[in-house]
């Protein structure tokens, strides 16, 4: 085979010199930088662990996963992606490893720091997002990790920070110390500053006696506060139920809208005292008006004393079975007619408004009925009655006396009435049906209490409330009544 002698033709020149002059070029494009410089680059690759970051470099720079952030335990996924243009710190040109280490925290912190003493220089104000909460207050992440005190989050102590948490918030910067890396931050100065204006109109167009509107800000021991459109004002804790409570928290929560009634303005205080209760109506009050002497309710015994037992007739009110009305027997020790916790029928025997006082009578109840009869006066069990000035029952409206019939297009009215008639049988079903045990066990509570059950007075066995009793103003009295219950009783068969 002939040997081929021609010269390949050179398609390349190399036009930069030596091999010297060649490495000088790659050199000259590689950034050339110092440990402590801030550098921008493009982020290439993120893993669990850590960012990769092109920064012009022969190699490309490491970001390990807790130098993304100031917040702590961070997703690398949630902080960068792939194509972002970052800015880091160069923590060190070359590891052990020989890897370039930047921080991205770290050069937000320097970039911060510049920024945060030029508006502590101008007494501006800061803006961030709440990060953390930890002991004594908040986490404020401005660039850096500011610390907001607990006592300067609000106008008012504030006992629970964690709804803070994920907040955008402003504040005003107490104090900055770089060489301590220490950053205190005022949001109650803040809002100082910037509601003084708005508090003070507000507060003179406040009056006693107003009601407003109101959500709940916070809970403290001693009561609520409540944000009555940036102001706020305090519901003591003797102001926010009819009865008894042992925290606030029994009543409203955060976040509750609530109605209040204004108790007083201190102008010079700047302190608004609101009242929850106020706005409801007292429970003594209602139970006065719905309930008269002579009717039955149901009551759980809540205490017993030497001189009788006290019964919870509804929530927080209670009213007194005088141990003369116990039973029909003289009783020594109350607790051989009832126990604490069991539930009782008793009549009403007198409501004392003014002293906050019901008198209540277990014998007489248990003498109302007789477990074996019929006879039932749907008023004695809480049904609303009217009469007239001489005496006759007002009948519901709607209701035809004459024909015995509901008119149409009252048929909303009788509904109501039905369920309250309803209502009221069924408590009398359940008043025969305790009166009926309560005569099976007198035998042995007369024992128990040291009485001769011989020589016990007989309780009655008829209904001192039956039809053949003479009486006025009840429901049992009118004939006409009478065939309403038949109707009403014979459409439910």
């Amino acid at each position: 085979m002939a040997q081929n002698n021609t010269e390949v033709e050179k398609v390349a020149i190399n036009d930069i010199g030596t091999v010297d002059d060649f490495i000088k070029a790659v050199d000259s494009t590689i950034k050339n930088f110092s440990d402590g410089d801030l550098v921008e680059g493009t982020v290439v690759k993120v893993d669990r662990d850590e960012v990769l970051l092109d920064i012009g470099y022969k190699t490309e720079g490491v970001i390990p996963s807790r130098e993304l952030s100031i917040k702590k335990d961070v997703d690398p996924d949630e902080v960068v992606k792939v194509g972002d243009t970052i800015e880091a710190l160069v923590v060190t040109k070359e590891d052990k490893e020989g890897r370039l280490i930047l921080s991205k925290k770290r050069a937000q912190y320097e970039r911060a720091w510049g920024d945060i003493e030029k508006i502590k220089e101008e007494d501006g104000v800061v803006e961030g997002t709440v990060i953390e909460a930890v002991k004594g207050g908040l986490i404020v992440d401005i660039g850096l990790r500011g610390f907001l005190p607990a006592s300067l989050v609000e106008m008012r102590r504030v006992r629970d920070l964690s709804p803070y948490i994920g907040q955008k918030i402003k504040a005003k910067i107490l104090e900055l110390d770089k060489n301590r890396n220490n950053v205190v931050l005022s949001r109650r100065q803040y809002l100082e500053e910037t509601q003084s204006e708005v508090r003070e109109t507000f507060l003179s167009q406040l009056k006693k006696g107003q009601i407003r509107e109101g959500v709940v800000s916070s809970i403290v021991n001693f009561g609520a506060f409540v944000d009555l459109g940036g102001v706020d004002g305090l519901i003591h804790v003797s102001e926010l139920s009819w009865k008894h409570i042992d925290h606030p928290s029994e009543v409203v929560k955060v976040g509750d809208k609530v109605t209040v009634e204004v108790l007083d303005v201190d102008l010079d205080r700047e302190r608004i005292s609101l009242s929850l209760k106020a706005t409801q109506e007292d429970p003594w009050q209602r139970f006065a008006r719905t309930h008269v002497p002579g009717q039955i309710v149901r009551g759980k015994v809540t205490k017993i004393v030497q001189f009788g037992v006290f019964i919870s007739v509804e929530d927080g009110i209670e009213g007194l079975v005088h141990i003369s009305e116990l039973a029909n027997r003289h009783v020594e020790n109350p607790e051989t007619v009832v126990k604490p916790g069991e539930e009782v029928f008793v009549k009403v025997i007198d409501v004392d408004l003014d002293r906050r006082r019901i008198s209540l009578s277990l014998k007489q109840a248990n003498d109302s009925v007789d477990p074996n009869s019929e006879d039932f006066d749907p008023a004695l069990y809480g049904m609303p009655a009217e009469y007239d000035e001489e005496g006759n029952y007002k009948y519901p409206e709607g209701f035809d006396p004459n024909t015995n019939e509901w008119i149409p297009g009252y048929e909303k009215q009788r509904e109501e009435w039905e369920s309250q008639y309803a209502a009221a049988h069924d408590l009398w079903e359940q008043h025969k049906e305790f009166v009926a045990k309560e005569l099976e066990n007198a035998e042995a509570s007369a024992a128990e209490d040291g009485q001769n059950a011989a020589n016990e007075e007989k309780v009655e066995e008829t209904s001192n409330y039956s039809s053949e009793t003479e009486s006025t103003g009840t429901l049992a009295d009118s004939d006409q009544l009478a065939a309403l219950r038949e109707q009403l009783l014979s459409e439910k068969k």
